[in-house]
């Protein structure tokens, strides 16, 4: 039985790999990202978010890059009237055939910083999600950060005052890119010291899963996501 995309961590890691792949996609069709942008009426800002796997883009957006890529068909099937269910009853219906199997595996060996960067993005989307809707987050982030100051660590002080003002304007996006800087931000973040330690440790635990390989469709291995406020 095919199940719902339960992580968080997983859901990452497939826009990942997406963006990725259409970024691959572009190059080997020999399409600049001005060109491509053009032709799927966004801006290039929105179409590197894209090929970073960024979430913020719409499906739409998404749709877009991947119909002039001419690989929306997938997409599109599920949404259209060509994809018929089995009527209710039906022998089709009845059908123990077992679906597709897909796999998303990550190697330890191989990707290990990937593994790490994406355990820290995804707890950066959580962080910043506790920080829109709870005052109390944010507080404790720009208390911790104050401290953190005050130790006057020449290597870490430029990210510390970059994340002041981070805090101050909610400018989560710079934290929550691809880039190296983006990475280096996350690496000296405070954001995150305000999570609960139960919700820490639930990423942390999805991490561990994803490392080993996740089938989707396997409710089994799936991990449980819990309701973010």
């Amino acid at each position: 039985m095919t199940s719902q995309i339960t992580s968080p961590l997983l859901e990452r890691q497939l826009l990942l790999q997406l963006g990725d792949r259409l970024r691959r996609l572009r190059k080997s069709q020999g399409l600049g990202t001005v060109e491509l942008a053009e032709r799927a009426g966004m801006t290039r800002n929105t179409l590197r978010a894209i090929e970073t796997g960024d979430p913020a883009p719409t499906m739409g957006s998404y749709l877009r890059v991947m119909s002039v890529l001419g690989v929306s068909g997938d997409l599109a099937l599920l949404a259209g009237d060509s994809l018929q269910f089995a009527p209710a009853g039906s022998a089709g219906a009845r059908s123990v055939r077992a679906a597709p199997v897909v796999e998303v595996r990550i190697s330890a060996e191989t990707t290990r910083h990937q593994l790490q960067d994406l355990q820290s993005l995804a707890l950066h989307d959580e962080a910043v999600r506790w920080a829109k809707t709870r005052p109390e987050v944010l507080e404790q982030a720009q208390e911790t950060l104050e401290q953190w100051l005050l130790k006057e660590d020449a290597r870490s002080a430029p990210l510390w005052r970059e994340w002041a003002e981070i805090l101050k304007n909610r400018s989560w996006r710079k934290v929550l890119g691809k880039t190296r800087h983006a990475q280096q931000l996350r690496q000296a973040s405070p954001l995150v010291t305000a999570l609960p330690a139960e919700v820490r440790q639930r990423i942390l635990a999805q991490a561990a899963i994803l490392k080993q390989g996740v089938v989707l469709g396997d409710a089994s291995r799936l991990p449980v996501a819990e309701e973010t406020p």
